[in-house]
């Protein structure tokens, strides 16, 4: 437990009610939405407003070596959030302010706290949007989806988080203010540090603004459903659409597992007999999605699909992706507890991952269910469980471990956007050799010298440098 004075000092910084010690308090920050993660606690829960406020806290941090976790909305699903060495949980969700709309140069300014979802609502009103969209955006956080590099469904035509991130002001380890990147498209002013800290999982700094690039809105979308008797048609049209360089703003995967579950839960009239079915949505003037809409249905046709329908109105649109939404919720039809792995794959060993993921599951006994962002290559695989049995469980492990083995054979990842957090690091030396996790480990070392950032989190517990961190 932290010393009274150190709970004292961060009284002073962000005020004596912004700073919680309750076991009630501990617990509601102890957790994120990781499954099977155990309950960790950390020793007090800060909430700051301004930036100060936060390098004061991580300057407090390095004088009496404690660790400091930041957190979002606690929404991420590899357990970068949970404080499993004590010390400080430092929420950012005081700090959610949209700063400002530049309608002249197409650029949001926000605090960390502002959920994705208000950023959206706020570039609309001046015809503008932020092309990131986890399915999460109703309540995740931007500082959240920055230290994710968060993806979701129109990663596949504007990408992912990283992409759309032009400056940053950010708290590092050792408790500076510094401010990386511009307000300019193009910057080559010394290393790229916004690409570096975005991602970064909040181990090399406390993200405290950042300025994101915006886009028009198009001018219309149209949104088609594709149903296949077969997922390994599925998967190659997927392939077929991309090297047609017909580039949608949306491409989404449900296997028959997925459907079914939706149209028990939330009826949206998928069809429940097709082993697989895509969403895939086009944007961009009337003309061009016209053109592109046609061109996507002959792609399909060509491919072995069942039924290809073209949206009949907004309304219809919206529908469609509100049971693509509801696919998470709805797997507890089939198993209330979920293991959910975001693998990503090339787009041209979709076919060999989908079958590669059938015969892991039959292999092993399990409820498996798919879905996920295919246009990028990026499957959710969902091993589905009626209870935490021992033996079910170890049988979900080696299925996992295979999972992660077989993406990497065919030169993919094993994590597209969740991260690595704690749940993934087991599996992290798979997909990085050992000179390439050195490199990691340096940069962490040089930045945090005393390891008080996020400790214990993307490196196996093993490493040199993670035995000497604090906590």
């Amino acid at each position: 437990m932290l010393e009274r004075k150190i709970i004292g000092c961060l009284e002073d910084i962000v005020g004596s009610e912004y700073v919680k010690t309750s076991e009630e308090d501990r617990v509601l920050y102890g957790y994120d939405a990781t499954p099977f993660a155990p309950k960790t606690l950390a020793d007090a829960v800060v909430f700051p407003s301004t930036a100060d406020e936060v390098a004061e806290v991580v300057l407090l941090a390095n004088q009496y070596r404690f660790p400091v976790v930041p957190r979002g909305a606690g929404s991420n699903l590899s357990g970068g959030a949970r404080p499993i060495r004590g010390g400080v949980v430092l929420s950012t969700q005081r700090m959610a302010e949209i700063i400002e709309i530049d309608t002249d140069n197409l650029q949001a300014r926000v605090q960390p706290g502002v959920v994705n979802r208000d950023l959206q609502l706020r570039a609309q009103q001046h015809g503008l949007f932020f092309a990131p969209d986890p399915q999460s955006l109703e309540f995740c956080t931007i500082g959240g989806n920055l230290a994710e590099n968060a993806g979701g469904p129109r990663a596949v035509k504007y990408g992912v988080t990283r992409q759309h991130v032009l400056a940053i002001q950010a708290v590092l380890p050792t408790g500076g203010l510094a401010r990386f990147g511009a307000r300019t498209i193009k910057s080559v002013a010394g290393y790229d540090m916004v690409s570096l800290l975005v991602g970064s999982e909040g181990t090399l700094g406390v993200i405290t603004e950042a300025t994101l690039r915006l886009l028009p809105l198009p001018q219309t979308r149209s949104t088609l459903l594709v149903v296949f008797d077969k997922v390994e048609a599925c998967a190659r049209a997927v392939s077929k659409t991309l090297q047609a360089k017909v580039i949608p703003s949306a491409l989404e995967f449900m296997d028959q597992n997925a459907i079914r579950c939706v149209e028990a839960y939330q009826p949206s009239g998928l069809p429940t007999g097709a082993e697989a079915i895509l969403l895939v949505e086009v944007d961009g003037s009337n003309a061009d999605v016209d053109e592109s809409s046609k061109r996507v249905e002959k792609i399909m046709r060509s491919s072995q699909a069942a039924a290809v329908t073209r949206s009949t109105s907004p309304e219809h649109a919206q529908a469609l992706w509100k049971a693509r939404q509801a696919v998470g919720p709805s797997l507890a039809r089939i198993g209330p507890i979920k293991v959910n792995e975001d693998v990503v794959v090339p787009l041209s060993r979709l076919a060999e991952a989908v079958s590669g993921i059938d015969a892991i599951s039959k292999k092993y006994r399990l409820a498996c269910a798919c879905f996920g962002h295919v246009g990028d290559g990026n499957l959710h695989v969902n091993f589905l469980l009626n209870d935490n049995h021992p033996d079910l469980m170890e049988r979900v492990e080696q299925a996992v471990g295979e999972l992660f083995a077989l993406v990497v054979s065919l030169q993919g990842s094993i994590t597209g956007e969740h991260g690595v957090g704690t749940s993934k690091q087991p599996y992290l030396s798979l997909e990085l050799g050992d000179v390439q996790m050195d490199a990691m480990l340096r940069v962490k070392q040089a930045l945090d010298p005393l390891g008080v950032l996020n400790p214990g989190k993307i490196f196996p517990i093993d490493k040199p440098f993670d035995q000497g961190t604090v906590g």
